[in-house]
């Protein structure tokens, strides 16, 4: 009987460690499936957090595109409504009748005209170069021909047909010009 009882004492040791290995691996499993779980949240939240950003960015790629396209088409339309107020002046100078007793304040309708018009471009960033007297630059001027001349030193513009205009820092138009050349000695 003692023998017995050795051995079901033996057995029910073995089965307590057993049971004790099997209870700490539970745990161990419950830990393990908790940490999954949570991870799994956690990238379930990432997931839909990507997926918002990637949506915003999208309509945000879609809002500039058509911004942009807003601005090439309808970018002018201050510097066209500016112009429009110098083309009326232009209508009604042409809408006058003219007499010898009217030409005077014709003529100086018309240069007040043209200066609006220089002063409106201006306020727009489309400045002209003047040309008139300076060195022959080919990077502004197109060279139209020469011409001898004894009061432009050679290279010189000695005239302007078509002036240069630039839009803020970019060369738009160069001039047409006429460069002096040094009078030929006759012997």
């Amino acid at each position: 009987m003692v023998e017995q009882d050795n051995e079901e004492q033996n057995l029910k040791q073995d089965v307590n460690p057993k049971e004790t290995s099997t209870t700490s691996s539970s745990s161990e499993e419950t830990e393990v499936v908790g940490s999954i779980q949570e991870l799994q949240q956690q990238v379930e939240k990432w997931k839909n957090d990507y997926l918002y950003l990637r949506a915003e960015f999208e309509t945000y790629k879609r809002n500039a595109i058509k911004e942009r396209a807003e601005i090439t088409k309808y970018g002018s339309e201050r510097l066209i409504a500016d112009i429009l107020t110098v083309a009326d002046n232009f209508d009604r100078a042409l809408a006058t009748k003219l007499t010898p007793e009217t030409i005077e304040v014709y003529s100086q309708g018309v240069k007040m005209t043209a200066s609006e018009l220089k002063s409106t471009l201006s306020r727009f960033g489309v400045n002209e170069i003047k040309c008139e007297g300076l060195p022959f630059d080919p990077s502004l001027h197109e060279a139209l021909g020469t011409e001898e001349s004894s009061t432009v030193a050679e290279g010189y513009i000695l005239k302007v047909f078509r002036t240069a205009y630039k839009f803020h820092d970019r060369l738009i138009r160069p001039a047409q010009v006429i460069v002096a050349r040094a009078p030929v000695q006759k012997s």
